[in-house]
């Protein structure tokens, strides 16, 4: 099999419950995606981080869409589509006007967003995704589909892991060997569980511990940084999914 790169987008909306599910579903579409929840955690994210494009909601709490727009169009040369409720005409003009590449109306159909999303950045340069491909992670053995949210070890056997594990266990795939702390880490996992989530992350880490870890008391893969947060460290993989 050949290792892959995945094209990385930066989700930008304060909208967890729009952000997350459709963060999912650009993962299983081949995307390696990032989450935030604003302008500001968006730069601080592109500060430490290359991505190939960004969706972009306009309206948010503090810096809006706009604003931000403006500074990566300025500094960075970002391909953006905007995703919003604004959906009068001479909102788009602005904000195609100011740097954005296209603009996608809320409620949008997904599969339309992924068209706009391949279409832009052929348009730019950068690398698109093969139309219906479907991609899994293999680390140290293990093997995690993200479209059948199955996890199988080096054996095949499915190992059972819940929503919120998976969902752990996707942000450290999409940055391993990279700090993760607890703030950082719910941003991304977050769901419809997110309040249970909360209080519990230290739990979460280990209950994922013991399912791959050969010792969970003794972790190799998903290592506590002590003043900082968790890392995965090991070597990932994205990979064309079997058929």
């Amino acid at each position: 099999m050949t290792e892959t790169t995945a094209t990385r987008i930066l989700l930008v909306d304060d909208e967890a419950a729009l952000r997350e599910p459709l963060a999912d579903y650009l993962v299983r579409q081949g995307f390696g995606v990032t989450q935030a929840g604003s302008a500001a955690e968006a730069r601080g994210l592109i500060a430490e981080e290359s991505f190939d494009l960004v969706l972009l909601d306009i309206m948010m709490p503090g810096e809006d869409g706009l604003s931000l727009c403006r500074h990566l169009a300025e500094t960075r040369h970002l391909p953006v589509i905007f995703i919003t409720a604004k959906g009068e005409a001479t909102d788009r003009i602005v904000g195609l006007e100011i740097g954005g590449d296209d603009y996608v109306v809320k409620p949008f159909d997904p599969r339309e967003l992924v068209a706009r999303i391949r279409s832009v950045l052929r348009r730019a340069g950068r690398a698109v995704p093969d139309e219906g491909e479907a991609v899994c992670f293999e680390f140290e053995g293990w093997r995690l589909d993200p479209l059948k949210r199955r996890l199988t070890d080096g054996e095949g056997a499915v190992v059972a892991i819940s929503s919120a594990e998976f969902r752990l266990l996707m942000a450290f795939l999409e940055h391993p060997r990279q700090v993760l702390d607890r703030d950082r880490l719910l941003d991304m996992v977050q769901g419809r569980e997110a309040h249970l989530f909360d209080r519990a992350v230290d739990n979460q880490i280990s209950r994922l511990r013991r399912k791959i870890e050969v010792d969970s008391r003794n972790p190799q893969m998903i290592q506590t940084v002590w003043g900082g947060g968790y890392m995965l460290a090991a070597e990932v993989r994205k990979v064309p999914a079997r058929a």
